[in-house]
Parts: C-alpha cells; sequence; structure tokens
C-alpha cells in the first residue's frame, strides 16, 4: 500500500468508471497482529481520512489482547491507552473466556466535529468506557478522560456488567449534539455479550461531559438481543438507529426519536435490510442514506451498498460491493465520496474468515 494509492479520492475517482478502488490497510498476521476486526472510518471537517480499527495480538477472541489502532492517511498508529494497573472484566474470568492478563480494548467510535476537533469513544475490557479528542485532525490525542459514570446511570434500569459503544461511528446532529449507540449486557449468555439491548449516549457540550439516553432498543422474544447500532440524522432532524439483533425475522430493527436520546419510537423490522446477525453501517452522503451489510440471511458475505432517498423509509436501490466472505464495514461520506472500510474474507475458504480490513472508495453515483 502507498500513501497515494491510500489518498486516491475526488477527481480520481471520477474516472474510476464507476468501479470502487480498493485497499488492504490492514493485513491478518502483519504489523504484529494475528487479527484485525471491529472497522471504522470517519472524514474530518478538514477532508483527512481516519480508519480505525481492533488490532488483535492473540486471534478471534473478544477478549484477548486487543489494541485500538488509527490509520491516518496512510499512516498507522495506536491510539492512547488507560493508565494501569489493570483488571479483566469478571465476566470474561468466570466464563473462562480469557486470561487474567490479556487486557481488551474495544469497540472504538469516532465523531468529526464541524468545528475542527475529532471525538473518540471506547471502551476498556467492556466494562470501563473513555473519551479522547484530537484538535490537530488526528496527529495526536488527549489524555484517556473515563466516562463510565455516564453508563452508571443506566443501573437502575438495567444491571449490566458489559458494556460496547458503537461500533463504527456516532454522529453529529445540526444542533450540535454528538450522538453515539451503545449496547449493554447482563453477561450471563453466550460469550458474555447476552442478552443484550441498545441505547444512545449524547454530549451537549462538544464531548466534555455525555449522559444516558432511554433504552431505545429493549431485549424481547420477537426482537431479540439488540446490540451493536448505528445512527443517522433524517431530513427533518429526527433520528434514526439501525440495529443488529437476533431475532428470527432475519431484517435490521429500526427505530426513531426527535431528538438522539429520547422518546424511541416502536421497533420495527426493516424488511429490505436482510439480516446475518453483523454490525452493519448507515451514513448521510448528501440528500440521501447508504446502508452497508452483509445481504444474506445467514453468512457473512456478499458485502451490499443500498441506497434510500426517503430518509430510510424504502432501500429501492443496491449494488454489491464484494461478492465473497465480508463482514463489520463502516460508512463515511465526503461530498459525492463514499468510503467502506469492511472486514473481506479469504477467496477460497469455506465460511468466513477475517482476511484483511479493506477500504474501498466510490461516487454516490457508483449505487445509483
Amino acid at each position: 500500500m502507498t500513501r497515494r494509492t491510500l489518498l486516491l479520492g475526488g477527481a480520481a475517482l471520477a474516472h474510476a468508471e464507476k468501479t470502487p478502488v480498493k485497499t488492504d490497510l490492514w493485513k491478518d498476521g502483519e504489523g504484529g497482529y494475528k487479527l484485525y476486526r471491529i472497522p471504522g472510518v470517519v472524514f474530518t471537517s478538514k477532508g483527512a481520512l481516519l480508519a480505525y480499527c481492533e488490532g488483535r495480538k492473540s486471534g478471534g477472541s473478544d477478549w484477548g489482547r486487543i489494541d485500538i489502532l488509527l490509520n491516518r492517511n496512510g499512516e498507522t498508529i495506536r491510539m492512547p491507552q488507560v493508565e494501569g494497573p489493570l483488571s479483566k472484566n469478571p465476566v470474561a474470568l468466570a466464563r473462562n473466556l480469557a486470561q487474567p492478563d490479556a487486557i481488551t480494548y474495544n469497540n472504538p467510535v469516532a465523531i468529526a466535529d464541524r468545528n475542527g476537533r475529532v471525538h473518540f469513544l471506547f471502551c476498556l475490557e467492556y466494562m470501563r468506557a473513555f473519551y479522547t479528542s484530537s484538535g490537530d485532525d488526528g496527529r495526536t490525542w488527549s489524555k484517556p478522560v473515563e466516562i463510565t459514570a455516564c453508563f452508571d446511570g443506566f443501573r437502575p434500569e438495567y444491571p449490566w456488567r458489559v458494556i460496547a459503544t458503537g461500533p463504527g461511528h456516532g454522529i453529529q446532529l445540526r444542533n450540535g449534539r454528538l450522538i453515539v449507540p451503545i449496547w449493554m449486557s447482563t453477561g450471563t449468555g453466550g460469550n458474555g455479550h447476552r442478552p443484550s439491548l441498545a441505547a444512545t449516549i449524547y454530549s451537549d457540550d462538544h464531548g466534555q461531559t455525555w449522559k444516558r439516553g432511554a433504552i431505545a432498543l429493549p431485549n424481547t422474544e420477537e426482537q431479540a438481543n439488540p446490540s451493536e447500532t448505528v445512527a443517522a440524522e433524517l431530513t427533518d432532524g429526527r433520528v434514526m438507529l439501525n440495529a443488529r439483533s437476533e431475532s428470527k425475522a432475519r431484517r435490521r430493527l429500526v427505530t426513531i426519536s426527535k431528538d438522539g436520546a429520547s422518546g424511541w419510537s416502536e421497533p420495527r423490522f426493516q424488511q429490505e435490510l436482510i439480516e446475518p446477525v453483523c454490525f452493519g453501517s448507515i451514513v448521510r452522503a448528501e440528500k440521501a442514506l447508504v446502508f452497508a451489510n452483509p445481504d444474506d440471511p445467514k453468512l457473512r458475505r456478499n458485502l451490499t451498498i443500498r441506497l434510500s432517498k426517503d430518509n430510510g423509509q424504502t432501500w429501492p436501490v443496491k449494488r454489491v460491493l464484494d461478492a465473497g466472505w465480508a463482514g463489520y464495514s463502516d460508512l463515511a461520506a465526503r461530498g459525492r465520496e463514499v468510503v467502506c472500510l469492511y472486514e473481506r474474507g479469504a477467496a477460497g475458504e469455506d465460511h468466513f474468515k477475517t482476511h484483511a480490513l479493506t477500504l474501498a472508495r466510490f461516487p454516490l453515483s457508483w449505487i445509483r
């Protein structure tokens, strides 16, 4: 990968004959990490492309030794870490999911503020949440500040033992409010991430303080275990959440709020959006919404980009970005340019296994 390749955009895309330009940002086994997962990507207000992920030292476990990495215009750094000593989440130890010294940094989420600042949230051991920010377009970052108290506000209503921000990216509303979707679990099932429900946290002072919103997607028999969720501001200022769940319907869950924090509508299934139980992404590009996830009811493959011109009520247009094995993805847009950072599987495998995190760049017209 060259710096020139990564910076390809704008004018170059206009001559790409509507063919996405793809570059592997991270390949498994390189750079001291066995696996790279959980992609996120944003454009800063000045146009820098920030891509980020989890670098997993020991393999695929969500509970292994994991660092958060940031790629800024072709150069990768490790994001600031929390000063120790650090301890393992008791949920992981009780369920024999990891060794006590395998410290997990997880679920990175960035928001590009219109004022030029970049906000960045992440979790530690799925039980503590932190905030850092950059005032120089992602070159340097402030010392992480703990914001777990914001999540503690949910405890009277939901006694969580596992928490996670995003992943992917958060959003800034037209009124300046910052919104980050989150999910929580009591940690009693599966790999300690089930049962689960989803909500949001928000900031009205450019990241200085964070507050909890109302629970947006409760865990029910019909809408089982809502978890990783993405947000979009609609043209009328309302906020839509689009979520992964483990429902039998195999469709994405949707709910809407007037402010992104309260008064969530009754969740509904979006019939066009297939759900293989995988993180998806949504972003506004000009007057349209763009959505990405694996378009398969069971398997993580056939990564598809969809377009909606009616605030997500319908998704009539779609294009396949990668017909092979593909998992989590995140979208960002700047003008008429769209980028998708996604987990790409290896050719020839009989099941999904992340091989690389691949950045695809294409004009909005490619979807149409």
